[in-house]
């Protein structure tokens, strides 16, 4: 017989079979760990505002223009005030960029940082369009009306707008540019003058000696179409003037 003594030995409780718990060993390193990051974090960010606000490694040392033609490089680094030695970061292009653009000469400006050390300021001039004579000089003015350059004698190469008040508010002037500023270049290498005595009384006098009533700035396509042909058979017939303001109904003479 066996006697119960010969059993196996019944663990107790907690034995072998019973869950264990065990001490949090690594809270300790995760802090340490964590800690460890943000410092590194914060050490990075610091050692970039100084490099970008504080040290004399990325300042304007430099100042390119590009673009400039009428107006001078050393008139847009004046008008610029762009501070050699002033941090990169801290360069208020927008400020910059509205001081060049009021240059009379200038239609547009883009600033930009070059890195490490420049100011690059890219310019767009003002081009002529038209010549206006005012007393005994020509103003030589841009798409917008705005004068562009001043001269005693007529420029080559721009059609001379008549108008009764050369100023570029007036109403006659804008819709004249607005007519030049839509000929295809088939058609103004021809013109000589252009008159605008009204909004809506536009005249083009070729070279050639006929003169185009266009009327008012609208339906360019239109009268551009019919004027190809016109001005063909113009020359064989004599003709004077060619009437397109109203495109439907186009007279001749």
């Amino acid at each position: 017989m066996t006697s119960e003594t010969d059993d196996p030995a019944v663990a107790p409780d907690g034995g072998d079979d019973a869950p264990r718990t065990h001490p949090p060993r690594r809270s300790r390193s995760s802090r340490w760990k964590a800690l460890f990051v943000a410092l590194l974090v914060i050490g990075v960010l610091g050692t970039a505002a100084w490099v970008l606000l504080g040290s004399r490694l990325l300042v304007a040392r430099h100042i390119d223009v590009v673009g400039e033609r009428l107006v001078s490089r050393d008139r847009v680094i004046a008008v610029a005030r762009v501070r050699l030695g002033e941090p990169l970061i801290k360069l208020n292009t927008g400020a910059v960029r509205d001081r060049v653009e009021a240059v009379q000469e200038v239609e547009t400006a883009r600033v930009e940082r070059r890195w490490p050390a420049t100011v690059r300021i890219v310019v767009r001039e003002r081009t002529p369009v038209a010549a206006v004579q005012q007393d005994n000089r020509f103003l030589q003015i841009d798409r917008y009306g705005v004068t562009v350059l001043t001269s005693a004698a007529r420029p080559r190469g721009l059609p001379e707008l008549d108008v009764a008040n050369p100023v570029q508010s007036d109403p006659s002037l804008r819709s004249g540019l607005a007519v030049i500023r839509a000929l295809p270049a088939w058609l103004s290498r021809r013109v000589a003058s252009v008159e605008a005595r009204s909004p809506e009384a536009v005249t083009l006098r070729l070279k050639e000696g006929v003169a185009i009533v266009w009327g008012a700035p609208e339906r360019t396509e239109d009268k551009l179409r019919l004027l190809r042909g016109l001005l063909r058979a113009a020359s064989h017939r004599g003709t004077k003037t060619i009437d397109v303001s109203a495109p439907e109904v186009v007279t001749t003479e």
